[in-house]
């Protein structure tokens, strides 16, 4: 990327790291869980309570936390956020019930709730406007980075010290990131931009929001029931009506990620590089080709299809998803951009906290059948690539 300071790279990295961290922590809990339950003596739906309540409280921060974003700053909100999700992290190693470890889960979320578009704003803030969609995707693609890298990192220390003190580990190191943030980013209080005195009075209206954010927030709302709901029911689906031995597939498993990682890492650069001036093209097609990969996933016979076109369909969609966010730092104005993530990021949120929900209701009431939970995430991806089609070209807000 030419014609970006090293201060730049600088954030890019930073927050990249910061990003590893933040799924890591978040992850954590999905892999001590069955160590949580058998602590507390919990049953499978309190389990799926205690699992349930980050994402409860994250995805109803996101536009609060976009405003504030805007409104005190990035690197403020970016250093708050950091700090309170590491100290709740240290926290859930010392929940003493099941009362507490609830509370606690629903106050980290609130933490790291807004820090996505904290450090989407700030990145948006550091790097120019030609440059910005790349480094956009580039960061996005750190979720896939810390999502393989956590059950690395976790299970061991779990296994060897407890799930306590995977969480307490963790959240030192949280706080000790905050630190090195705090020393490369200086001074915290940034420049007020011209824009940001002409409209220091004002207040965040719905009215105000640019249209074409409706169609991002419908757009990553689709494509994220896709992930959540292969994320939490594929390995059932392959267990129970495929008949097939994870334990012998366990190197498979990544695949999926790694795929997503690395068209959210490449989907910037493709879209600046081959699709400028008609990005809602590349968004539009990789839709489609999501939608045709869940089908030939569905319909596949053998392990080896299923999982080739699971892979597809997770590089596809991550392009797509990642590519969303991209244009969205190419058209909106930094005076709103914390706010108009915070929207499009509670719609991915929402999806996730409710497409397994969903598919689990599906599946139960058509006796142990997934095809219409197959065809349900077929329309996500229908709904997403319709979407595409109501985004207008015109000039930045």
């Amino acid at each position: 990327m030419e014609n970006v300071s090293k201060k730049a790279y600088t954030t890019l990295t930073l927050i990249f790291i910061a990003y590893i961290i933040c799924f890591i922590d978040r992850s954590a809990m999905n892999i001590a869980l069955a160590y949580v339950g058998k602590d507390f003596h919990l049953n499978p739906a309190a389990l799926g309570g205690v699992a349930s309540a980050f994402f409860f409280s994250y995805s109803l921060m996101q536009i609060p936390g976009g405003w504030l974003a805007d409104k005190v700053g990035s690197k403020k909100m970016v250093i708050f956020s950091l700090i309170m999700w590491s100290f709740f992290t240290i926290m859930t190693g010392f929940a003493w019930s099941i009362a507490s470890l609830l509370v606690i889960r629903v106050l980290f979320g609130i933490g790291e709730g807004g820090f996505p578009t904290a450090s989407l704003k700030q990145i948006a803030e550091e790097f120019p406007k030609e440059t910005r969609s790349q480094a956009t995707t580039v960061t996005i693609s750190s979720n896939y980075v810390g999502s393989a890298l956590a059950p690395v990192i976790i299970a061991p220390i779990i296994a060897y010290t407890g799930w306590r003190n995977a969480f307490h580990i963790m959240g030192i190191i949280g706080l000790t990131f905050v630190v090195i943030y705090f020393l490369f980013e200086r001074p915290i209080a940034q420049k007020k931009q011209a824009e940001a005195t002409d409209s220091k009075k004002e207040k965040f209206s719905w009215k105000a929001v640019d249209p074409r954010i409706w169609s991002f927030f419908f757009i990553i709302f689709g494509l994220n029931i896709i992930t959540k709901g292969l994320d939490t029911w594929m390995p059932t689906y392959l267990l129970t009506a495929r008949k097939i031995n994870l334990a012998g597939i366990a190197w498979l498993v990544p695949l999926p990620s790694i795929a997503a990682g690395v068209g959210a890492f490449i989907s910037g650069f493709i879209m600046v590089k081959f699709f400028k001036n008609k990005e809602r093209w590349l968004i539009s097609s990789m839709a489609a080709l999501t939608m045709i990969f869940m089908y030939g996933m569905y319909a596949s016979k053998s392990l080896a299809f299923i999982i080739v076109f699971e892979v597809l369909a997770y590089f596809v969609k991550s392009i797509a998803f990642s590519a969303s966010f991209g244009f969205i730092a190419q058209i909106i104005s930094q005076k709103a951009y914390g706010s108009s993530i915070g929207i499009v990021n509670f719609g991915g949120q929402a999806a996730g906290f409710i497409a397994p929900m969903i598919i689990g209701w599906v599946v139960a009431t058509t006796g142990g059948s997934y095809a219409s939970a197959f065809l349900f995430l077929v329309g996500s991806a229908a709904m997403a690539f319709i979407a595409t089609l109501t985004i207008r070209n015109r000039k930045t807000a």
